[in-house]
This record gives structure tokens, sequence and C-alpha cells, in this order.
């Protein structure tokens, strides 16, 4: 009896420990997108404001400094779309991951209930 015990926990430990592990690959694949989105849109962003600023010290003039005012306009415009876009990236990416994690939590659970069963049924059969 004892040994049919343990080497039900140890199937059920190996079996949770199996399904952390795809579950920690699950969010690190998650992370590692959004992290890509985020710094893909950084970049994009820091050459807009490099760009700006370099343009900034040519300005000389007013004519120039208001051509350079629409331009800083422009960018911020550009800047919150950018940030509006990848933020609907991540949300996508976030509801992808949970939808994930969901069904290796259901599977879990099933590959639980059927343990659990599996002995009952056993010992059912056994009493006819």
């Amino acid at each position: 009896m004892t040994q049919q015990l343990n080497t039900q926990v140890f199937a059920y430990a190996k079996q949770f420990a199996d399904s952390a592990f795809k579950a920690q690959s699950v969010a690190l694949k998650a992370l590692e997108q959004v992290t890509e989105l985020q710094l893909k849109a950084f970049e994009q962003q820091a050459r807009g404001a490099a760009d700006f600023v370099a343009q900034a010290t040519e300005v000389r003039d007013l004519e120039a400094l208001r051509g350079l005012w629409e331009k800083g306009a422009n960018l911020s415009r550009d800047h919150a779309e950018q940030a509006a876009a990848v933020g609907r990236d991540i949300i996508a990416v976030s509801q992808k991951t949970a939808e994930s994690l969901g069904a290796l939590a259901q599977a879990q659970q099933q590959a639980a209930n059927d343990a659990v069963a599996a002995p009952a049924a056993g010992k059912k059969a056994a009493a006819k």
C-alpha cells in the first residue's frame, strides 16, 4: 500500500514539475517577446529624438524654429501612436500567454483528476 502511494505521489510530483517547467518556458517566451517589442520601439524613438536634437542644433532663425516646432509636434504624435501600437501588441502577447498558461493548468488538473480516479476505478473493478 505504501509503495503504491509513493508511486502515485512521485508520479504526480513529476507531472507537476513538468507542468511548472512548461509554464516557466511559456512565461519566459512571452517576456522575451514583450522585451523585444519595447526595445524596438525605444530604438525607433531614440533615433527620432536624436534626429530632432540634431536639427534643433542647426536652428539659426525664427523660420527654422517654426519648422522645428512642427517637426517636434509630429515627432510627439508619432511616438504616442507607436506607444499605443506597442501597447496593443503587448496586450496580445499577454493574452496568448494567459491562454497557454490556462491550458497548461487545465491539463494539470485533468491529469490530477485522472490520477486520483484511476486507483479508485481499479479498486471498484477488483471488488466486483
